[in-house]
């Protein structure tokens, strides 16, 4: 009962801020969506956005970043409270990013917030350095079930993000209560997520099990692929432009032109009204290319937002597209890879598919948990978050990667 009433104090006081600052994060980058596409001219600016956001972090904002990464690594090994100001950069810097036109997303950004925020309640509450670990795990749950709508998944994934194959079951208490406290906060602001529905799902059958096993190794495949050439073309960046301020800048008047030239704004920013045109109707297969394309440039040239919504759409149009080969419902492919891509980029399948069930009914529970464990063990060793270490190796031909990070491997 001390265990439980102790974690329940702090899920209230953590919870209740976390959820409150996704709800101003989700009203402010509601207003810069509607701004940007009621005022297209302003997409020009964006390499200005992206030398401004590069300069803000080189002078003042190194120690934090790494970002999400810095999240990962102190629950690994804390050390120093994680600074506050991690709160207001990634704030403005995806503000910044959205409104002139990046292609990113959000989930970054509130897991961030959420980190920054508990963490400075370390030492006021005399956490243990092992509490200190449950703290940043149940603040990611917080941030990441109230930013999207799905506490259940927000705790999952609070405990399966940092350790691939493991969950850290000491911190299970405090996840869910935090990640649902916050949910309930974030939605007493007046709130709003996204809804998303699949029409119809069909029986199971033995057929219908091998057409969601091939979409899941075609998701697998896409998920590897976007974590190796996000790596792959930030490092690039890193190597050819050596003033790290003028590498959003460069890539910022890359994407001017790319999305000029395009005609259309449907590539850039969340996205949202594309994945959810993408379970309704089949999407053009290059759809998800150009999305992945996009947010690869946004990110790795140094735009702040996330990669989780950028992979709700590549995996959800994917998905729509896969419709023209595989006779599944559009709205249930869709809906596999939706949660599918993402599964295989952070390594996090059992989220995933309380993410699935939460969002679109647990009826499609069968084909999401198939589509989410084939995309997570083909996606290999790889994945979005460098700092993430192995736990246990998906199979037995990994076995030499455990206890190594992603970026060692």
């Amino acid at each position: 009962m001390p265990y439980i009433l102790k974690w329940l104090f702090i899920s209230l006081i953590v919870g209740g801020l976390i959820g409150t600052a996704s709800a101003g994060f989700l009203q402010s980058l509601e207003w810069v969506t509607n701004f940007r596409e009621n005022h297209i001219w302003i997409i020009g600016f964006l390499p200005i956005a992206g030398l401004l956001i590069g300069l803000l972090y080189y002078y003042w904002g190194k120690d934090v970043e790494a970002g999400n990464n810095l999240l990962i690594d102190t629950i690994h090994e804390p050390k120093q409270i994680i600074p506050f100001k991690m709160m207001p950069f990634v704030y403005l810097g995806t503000m910044a990013t959205h409104l002139f036109g990046g292609s990113a997303g959000r989930e970054g950004t509130a897991l961030q917030m959420a980190g920054a925020i508990a963490d400075q309640f370390s030492k006021p509450f005399k956490l243990s350095s092992d509490e200190r670990k449950i703290l940043i795990i149940a603040a990611i749950a917080a941030g990441f079930g109230s930013v999207f709508g799905t506490p259940l998944a927000g705790a999952v994934f609070g405990m399966e993000v940092f350790l691939i194959g493991k969950l850290k079951y000491d911190s299970i208490f405090p996840a869910f209560a935090s990640a649902i406290i916050a949910d309930l906060v974030t939605k007493l602001w007046n709130t709003h997520h996204t809804v998303y529905h699949i029409d119809f799902v069909p029986n199971v059958s033995f057929l219908n099990l091998i057409y969601a096993i091939i979409a899941g190794v075609i998701f697998g495949l896409c998920a590897a692929a976007f974590s190796k050439t996000l790596h792959y073309v930030g490092s690039i960046f890193k190597s050819k432009i050596k003033y790290p301020p003028l590498r959003p800048l460069i890539g910022g008047i890359i994407l001017v032109i790319i999305i000029y030239l395009s005609g259309t704004t449907k590539y850039i920013g969340l996205g949202i009204p594309t994945i959810v045109e993408s379970f309704n109707q089949q999407l053009p297969t290059y759809s998800f290319a150009i999305k992945m394309a996009l947010t690869i440039l946004t990110l790795a040239a140094g735009f702040k937002g996330g990669e989780v919504t950028p992979l709700f759409f590549i995996g959800a149009t994917l998905g729509s597209a896969l419709s023209l080969f595989l006779p599944l419902p559009v709205g249930l492919l869709a809906g596999m890879g939706f949660v599918a891509v993402f599964a295989g980029a952070t390594n996090t399948p059992l989220a995933c598919i309380f993410m699935a069930m939460e969002l679109f009914g647990s009826e499609c529970g069968i084909y999401v948990a198939i589509a989410c464990t084939i995309s997570y063990l083909l996606s290999g060793p790889n994945g979005i978050y460098g700092k993430q270490a192995v736990g246990e190796a998906k199979h037995s031909r990994f076995k030499n990667y455990i206890n190594k990070r992603i970026s060692e491997i």
